[in-house]
């Protein structure tokens, strides 16, 4: 992780909203859920950014909107000096070669009717990327060494592979189009605890040998915490907090940042019994119907009347440290 000063992808006020239909004829938009809602942040080139929260906060939707597999409802995604939501599928398929994902389910991201072979081959043919069959038979082979696999396995099947074999495979899919920014989403969260190392080894020596960026998007503290420069942390759409790792980790702002961080298991069973706990009241609220002010304030534990009017602003509360709370 050798992070520079060069930003490489800047997400401004970013905004997705899906309508929901309704009308028993014709469909009609009567609503929409706020998945992602001004977000913005930037990643600089050879970092681990970090995106923590909940299942259903926005975290991976803002990562499709990134790629363009979700186009925005507004806001700016600029990578490489290239402003991405106005253009052409055309133009996006030159630029989606520097831009790569790997998914969270290796078991349902890899086509069960190709062989291992002929997944990786692909995406060089139709790029154009090595254009003769023997040196795309050889390319392959070099792409399963470099994530750890034998070459033995090109002509094996999905349904063949353990998990982790899978997850190398989408991940040295990734590498085949010699991208230099790759969204991560949540790669190792359907797999065992044993081979989730294995996974995060794999990626930092990726990371280090050919100078990539990663978007890592997760739900697990432990496992961000391991392999992220910096971290942000979103609630309900929005970012609430964003420095870097060990900052977070040791001095957080925002009290859903502390409640997250007090539900992570510590190993030493002394410390865990005494330690304070965070407990937080109440479900998180719907995306189609967020609460006025701060989205936060019906479960914080911190909160006063003026939480429920004010929309807090992300600002930089201390160098290098953003949180949006007015209590902060």
């Amino acid at each position: 992780m050798t992070a520079t000063s060069t930003i490489i992808l800047q997400v401004q006020n970013l905004v997705k909203h899906f309508p929901i239909l309704g009308g028993s004829v014709f469909a009609r938009s009567i609503g929409a859920v706020r998945a992602v809602d001004g977000v913005s942040f930037s990643v600089h080139q050879g970092e681990t950014f970090g995106l923590v929260g909940e299942s259903g906060c926005g975290k991976t939707t803002i990562g499709r909107c990134i790629l363009q597999l979700e186009r925005p409802t507004a806001g700016q995604v600029v990578f490489a000096g290239q402003e991405l939501t106005g253009l052409t599928e055309a133009r996006l398929r030159v630029i989606r070669r520097k831009m790569q994902v790997i998914f969270q389910d290796p078991y349902s991201s890899l086509n069960p009717r190709m062989t291992v072979g002929q997944m990786l081959a692909e995406p060089l043919q139709v790029h154009g990327i090595v254009r003769r069959r023997a040196e795309r038979r050889q390319r392959v082979a070099e792409l399963l060494a470099e994530v750890g696999l034998p070459s033995a396995l090109t002509e094996r099947y999905a349904h063949e592979l353990s998990g982790g074999q899978r997850q190398r495979v989408g991940i040295a899919r990734a590498l085949a189009m010699q991208p230099s920014f790759i969204v991560c989403d949540e790669p190792v969260s359907a797999l065992d605890v044993s081979i989730q190392a294995q996974i995060m080894n794999l990626l930092d020596d990726l990371q280090e040998r050919y100078g990539l960026t990663y978007l890592f998007v997760a739900h697990d503290l432990s496992v961000v915490r391991h392999i992220s420069d910096r971290v942000a942390v979103m609630y309900l759409g929005k970012l609430v907090e964003l420095a870097d790792w060990q900052r977070l980790y040791e001095e957080p702002l925002h009290p859903y940042t502390q409640a997250l961080l007090a539900a992570v298991p510590i190993p030493d069973p002394e410390v865990e019994a005494h330690r304070e706990r965070i407990i937080l009241r109440g479900e998180v609220p719907s995306p189609a119907n967020p609460p006025a002010g701060c989205v936060f304030h019906p479960r914080c534990p911190l909160a006063i009347a003026e939480c429920k009017r004010v929309v807090p602003e992300f600002r930089e509360v201390k160098p290098g440290h953003w949180a949006a709370c007015i209590r902060v």
